[in-house]
């Protein structure tokens, strides 16, 4: 009996110390849960479709981005004291108090950050984008804010902006550059409460029923709102954790960001059903989404900084959750969490550099493209852009023939088919069936994906203006 207890415990610490470090509470459904009751509905909009189309017309051809979670919490990589923060949700983990939490700050000091750096990290791997959290739900800001002195340049010994620096960065190399804001989760606020109590800081402020979200929304978020906006011009606002705000709320936010700038896109996670796109988190919907979205992902456990955390995911699958997201008409936003010393782990480095080259010859299959006319396929995903006079088809091939023979059960037309990786040699196809076979080489040339490009006749297609969807997959084209 003794023995069994033993193993028992061992098998017991085994389990526990696989678990992963992210923390995020998990609907039933697969999504998450960010406390906003309509996270997954359909967006609702005073806007033309064309107006935001408009908005969204860089966003929607750049396909893949940058996440960064940068704050306090990776000074000892989601460490406090010895103990285990777990992630970046550090401070209500271990419900460390305001008075300690804050003398964290006293001590960040990331003199090894350079904007530049990082910038062609994000370029090289092929990104065209990139968001950073400017403020995480502790409620410290990581950049210059007037309206509040809990910010990175007042408290820390550093003194450095790397909103500005970054957005400089981004201006210098051609990337787009945007910033995340936790809205309705700020642990560092006495009246920001949350739908469920046990999301706000209820060890400095237990009295949940005093707290006035209003009071926060009208002292916090909105003066930090329109300092992002007016020192930097973000691309983006990346709100998180809608949480208690009201549609008014939500729609006052919406109106000060579009008066402030016009162009400045917003995710749906300014709460009650707004914003510019929808947002999956760590989950690739199967059959895409009727609206623009992203899906943002983590590139190992947790999204900020833990140096325990070795749960990396592999170049192959992050290369194939770009192919799977564009051929579903979605973004991808994959997330590093820098050292406090402000480096971009060397892992997260080694990954982005094999997407960045895998790009590098296959970038036109993603930058630009629109979803499948075939939904999923055996061996891999289709994209597309439509022409005026031809569709091109890029087949992603995950899962390499091996007799050579791809097979395609779909009508299309071909004018010419090549490898993205030999556009000299054309590949042959003919009819077979209901469908096409083109004749590959028997080595792919690509061990994680290698895309074959078709240019093909769009004989009776129909198209969507607006989204440049085929509404007839099985029967748009004819076979030659």
């Amino acid at each position: 009996m003794k023995n069994i207890r033993h193993y028992c415990t061992a098998i017991l610490l085994i389990c526990l110390c696989s678990v992963k470090t992210t923390f995020a509470q998990v609907n039933a459904d697969g999504t998450i849960d960010t406390g906003d009751q309509f996270a997954n509905a359909k967006l609702e909009s005073n806007e033309s479709p064309k107006e935001i189309a408009k908005r969204l017309e860089w966003w929607s051809e750049a396909r893949f981005g940058m996440f960064i979670h940068w704050g306090l919490y990776a000074q000892d990589g989601c460490f406090w004291k010895g103990k285990d923060g777990r992630s970046e949700h550090m401070m209500r983990n271990l419900q460390i108090p305001i008075a300690e939490y804050e003398k964290i700050a006293d001590e960040f000091n990331p003199s090894d950050f350079n904007a530049d750096q990082w910038v062609k990290i994000a370029k090289d791997a092929g990104m065209k984008y990139m968001v950073l959290t400017s403020k995480h739900h502790d409620g410290f800001a990581m950049f210059n804010s007037p309206s509040n002195k809990y910010n990175i340049v007042e408290q820390t010994p550093w003194k450095r902006d790397p909103v500005r620096e970054l957005t400089e960065a981004c201006e210098k190399q051609g990337l787009q550059f945007g910033v995340y804001y936790s809205l309705g989760r700020d642990w560092h606020d006495p009246d920001c409460n949350s739908r469920k109590g046990w999301r706000s800081n209820i060890w400095d402020f237990p009295e949940e029923e005093k707290k006035d979200f209003s009071a926060y929304f009208e002292r916090k978020v909105k003066p930090q709102i329109t300092e992002l906006i007016a020192q930097y011009h973000p691309a983006i606002i990346w709100f998180d954790t809608p949480e208690l705000i009201t549609k008014v709320q939500s729609q006052e936010l919406l109106d000060l960001i579009h008066r402030l700038d016009s162009s400045c896109i917003v995710n749906q996670r300014v709460g009650n059903k707004l914003g510019d796109y929808a947002v999956r988190e760590q989950k690739i919907p199967a059959g895409g989404e009727p609206q623009p979205w992203e899906t943002c992902m983590t590139m190992n456990g947790a999204w900020g900084y833990h140096k325990n955390d070795e749960a990396w995911k592999s170049a192959d699958s992050l290369v194939h959750s770009l192919v799977d997201i564009t051929s579903k008409g979605g973004n991808f936003l994959l997330n590093v969490g820098p050292t406090g010393k402000g480096v971009i782990p060397s892992k997260s480095v080694e990954k982005l550099v094999q997407v960045g080259d895998w790009l590098k010859v296959n970038g036109e299959s993603i930058y630009g493209t629109t979803s499948s006319p075939f939904g999923k396929l055996p061996w891999g995903r289709c994209t597309k852009k439509v022409m005026e006079n031809e569709i091109i088809l890029y087949l992603s091939v995950f899962d390499w023939p091996k007799n050579g023979k791809l097979h395609l059960g779909h009508k299309i037309s071909v004018k010419q088919a090549y490898l993205l990786s030999d556009p000299s040699r054309d590949l042959i196809t003919k009819h077979e069936g209901s469908g096409i076979v083109i004749s590959l080489p028997k080595q792919a040339p690509n061990s994680i994906s290698s895309v074959v490009k078709i240019i093909a006749e769009p004989l009776g297609a129909v198209f969507d203006s607006t989204m440049g969807l085929i509404t007839k997959p099985t029967s748009y084209l004819q076979v030659q």
